[in-house]
């Protein structure tokens, strides 16, 4: 499988986003490989997008998100989640895209539908925050073979607090895809 390389990442969020949705999330767990099919996910712009963390501006837990791009992002909500998601643009914009929902391709048990979940799912805890995306043990590929797909563009989930921003349609999933988390 070929892995997504740095000038992926390296682009406007919003894009790279929409690209995300059908390639496969690998997490090397032990040796054994948890892969999936991105199916949702969301784009997080900068600090000029009130629902994004970077708008707080730099803090430890939006360090990782002022990054280079292609590498994981993974904080905890609600005390008990984690979500992952994958800095874009050029390191100290603070920009990223979280994954929302995968189909499971192989070695992934327990639901996928949903940020929390997805990372229970592919064992994504803190210990991965900052790693690299075009490493070993956690990485983006191409699909082996292209699936036809229409992709969805909607507003974000959970973000009310954002005002204006809440309302821009920067989720993007496939329609009818049963492992979405939300239609």
């Amino acid at each position: 499988m070929e892995r997504l390389p740095r000038a992926f990442y390296d682009r406007e969020t919003g894009l790279v986003a929409q690209d995300l949705v059908g390639k496969h999330l690998v997490h090397v767990v032990d040796g054994l490989e948890r892969v999936g099919r991105i199916v949702e996910v969301e784009a997080y712009l900068g600090p000029h997008d009130r629902a994004s963390h970077s708008s707080k501006g730099l803090t430890p837990r939006t360090q990782t998100m002022f990054g280079p791009p292609g590498h994981a992002y993974v904080y905890l909500i609600y005390g008990m989640h984690w979500c992952l998601n994958v800095v874009t643009e050029r390191e100290g914009h603070g920009a990223a895209v979280l994954l929302r929902a995968m189909e499971p391709i192989r070695g992934l048990s327990g639901r996928t539908q949903g940020p929390g979940l997805l990372s229970k799912a592919f064992g994504i805890s803190r210990s991965q925050n900052g790693e690299d995306l075009l490493g070993d043990a956690l990485y983006l590929t191409e699909p082996p073979e292209t699936v036809p797909m229409e992709i969805v563009r909607r507003p974000r989930i959970g973000v009310d607090y954002a005002g204006a921003w809440a309302r821009r349609l920067l989720r993007f999933y496939i329609r009818d895809n049963p492992y979405v988390s939300r239609r």
